[in-house]
């Protein structure tokens, strides 16, 4: 949640961050609209090109200005990862981010307008699978990031995730460990 004071100094009514996105150009904390179920089969199920994320802010990543919105539309196809920090996950959705047995490390690498790196641990084959070439997105569990500057308190939130959600065509470069 976030307290954060109008113009005039009066702090405004408090803000529920419910979702992350991560962008080329800004991290967006916010609720995207109409959520029914998990932000992962929200984004692979999203017909529309874009997202509306209500009650926005968005924090750039070049410049660390920080833009608060009602509501703002965010192209598909910008997005390089996202996380739900509200877990709405039933018990076989745990069970099974708790099996680890079937992970192994990768770095990925986005090489875009503000270069940075992801390391995790991700499924075998996750985002170059023959069975999952119809999804759009991957897991990455234990996500770290390289690059961005996260000592910012708005970036700060994308150094504790446990996991993130990336968009496998983003990825300009994977090294796999396994």
């Amino acid at each position: 949640m976030n307290n954060d004071p109008d113009h005039d100094g009066h702090v405004a009514a408090p803000v529920f961050v419910e979702d992350l996105f991560l962008t080329d150009v800004f991290l967006i904390k916010g609720r995207l609209q109409n959520k029914t179920k998990r932000l992962s089969n929200m984004l692979e199920d999203h017909q529309r090109s874009y997202l509306t994320v209500e009650d926005a802010t968005l924090v750039s990543l070049r410049s660390s200005e920080v833009i608060k919105t009602p509501k703002v539309m965010v192209n598909v196809r910008e997005l390089i990862c996202a996380h739900e920090l509200v877990d709405v996950a039933g018990d076989d959705a745990l069970r099974r981010l708790a099996d680890n047995d079937k992970q192994h490390a990768i770095r990925a690498f986005y090489n875009g307008a503000v270069q940075f790196e992801l390391s995790g641990r991700i499924e075998r084959g996750a985002y170059d699978s023959q069975l999952l070439k119809d999804r759009d997105y991957f897991i990455m569990q234990s996500p770290r990031i390289r690059g961005l500057n996260l000592e910012h308190d708005e970036l700060a939130v994308l150094g504790g995730l446990d996991y993130a959600i990336l968009r496998k065509d983003r990825m300009a470069y994977v090294y796999d460990f396994a």
